[in-house]
C-alpha cells in the first residue's frame, strides 16, 4: 500500500453505515460523515487529522459540539450528547476511541473503497462523499455488515 493524496478523489461507503433519512432524529446527515466533512475542509479549531492513520483529534470538544448542534438543528448540544453518539459508532466499526488519548478517535477506513478517478459509479451498497486533500490509504475487505 502506499499513501495517497486524496484531493479531488472520492470516498464510498458502505449503506449500512448511513441511518435511514426518515429515522427519528437524522436531519440527514450522520455525525461521522459530518466530521470527514470538518477533517476534509480543515477545520483545525474544531477537529483535525493527528497521530496514525486514520486517527483525529478533537481539539475543542465543546466548539465541535455546538457545530454538530448547528447543523442537526440542535442548539442545545453539548459534548456529552456528541461523544454518546460516537460511542454508537464503534459497534458499526466505523470509528473507535484511540485508548490512552484523550477526545482522540480513530476511523477504520477498511471499510471504505477509494475511487482513483471522478465519476466512477459506486457499487451496490455504497454512497459516495467527497474529501480535500489528506494523506492516507484505504483497504477494502469486501465485507458488508447487515
Amino acid at each position: 500500500f502506499k499513501l495517497i493524496p486524496l484531493a479531488s478523489l472520492a470516498v464510498l461507503f458502505p449503506d449500512w453505515a448511513y441511518k435511514p433519512a426518515w429515522s427519528p432524529g437524522s436531519r440527514q446527515v450522520q455525525l461521522w460523515h459530518f466530521l470527514l466533512e470538518l477533517l476534509g475542509r480543515g477545520e483545525g479549531g474544531a477537529i483535525g487529522w493527528g497521530g496514525e492513520w486514520g486517527e483525529f483529534v478533537i481539539r475543542d470538544p465543546e466548539r465541535l459540539a455546538r457545530l454538530w448542534g448547528e447543523r442537526k438543528g440542535k442548539p442545545h448540544m453539548n459534548y456529552d450528547k456528541l461523544s454518546r453518539a460516537l460511542r454508537y459508532y464503534y459497534n458499526k466499526r466505523i470509528l473507535h476511541k484511540t485508548k490512552g488519548k484523550r477526545f482522540t478517535y480513530k476511523f477504520n477506513f477498511s471499510k471504505l473503497i477509494l475511487v482513483n478517478y471522478p465519476g466512477y459509479p459506486p457499487p451496490p451498497g455504497h454512497q459516495v462523499i467527497t474529501m480535500s486533500a489528506q494523506l492516507i490509504y484505504i483497504t477494502f475487505t469486501g465485507t458488508q455488515r447487515t
